[in-house]
């Protein structure tokens, strides 16, 4: 069985989500990112030595344990083990794994921008800045994603997989500036996940 830690960010959402959907046997442990590195269990650190959420123990991994961390990385990790979440053919899964760094390394770190903003955490906090940010960056790279949505059902074609799980988060917390921006694919894929149970499991465990 999976030893799965995590807390309510969105890197643990997604990767929530992904072992929810996955099939695969697993444990949840909630880690209070608010404690010193030490009080967070040795078994944690065992499998990311910096105390990052979200990590796995997988004591059935190729050759034995193996641990991973990144949320990224350990939903790929999932999909590979249980042979679920990435489309079937070659190329959708090219075209789905574009999509999941779209996710999470075009998407998520400037909503993280956003959250750390709005919590007073930049001293560079203005309103041309969060303007920026939110419009010109984070804004941005939803409307491709709500392009792509106006061109196949989910992120990789017709199949829903990894991206799809990825972007659902970020999605959930910003629909309100989503449905301000008219971006109508979007909230229609967004309804869509919304009412898959992996989905809604994966982000109550984690909450």
């Amino acid at each position: 069985m999976i030893d799965f830690y995590t807390a309510g960010t969105h890197n643990g959402y997604r990767a929530n989500i992904a072992l929810a959907e996955s099939g695969l046997p697993y444990r949840v442990h909630k880690v209070v990112l608010s404690a010193p590195l030490p009080d967070r269990g040795s078994d944690f650190l065992s499998a990311t030595p910096l105390g990052r959420i979200p990590a796995i123990i997988d004591p059935d991994g190729p050759g034995g344990r193996a641990t991973v961390s990144q949320s990224g990385a350990v939903m790929m990790y999932i999909a590979n083990k249980s042979g679920k979440l990435w489309p079937k053919s070659d190329a959708d899964k090219i075209v789905a794994l574009q999509w999941l760094m779209h996710a999470c390394t075009d998407v998520a770190p400037w909503n993280a921008v956003m959250n750390q903003m709005t919590m007073g955490m930049f001293p560079e906090k203005n309103d041309a800045n969060i303007a920026f940010a939110k419009d010109k960056r984070l804004m941005r790279w939803l409307g491709e994603a709500d392009a792509r949505l106006g061109q196949a059902p989910y992120l990789a074609g017709n199949e829903v997989s990894l991206p799809d799980f990825a972007l659902y988060p970020i999605v959930n917390q910003r629909k309100a500036w989503i449905e301000e921006a008219g971006m109508k694919n979007l909230l229609r894929w967004w309804a869509t996940l919304n009412n898959r149970p992996g989905v809604q499991k994966g982000m109550a465990e984690s909450a």
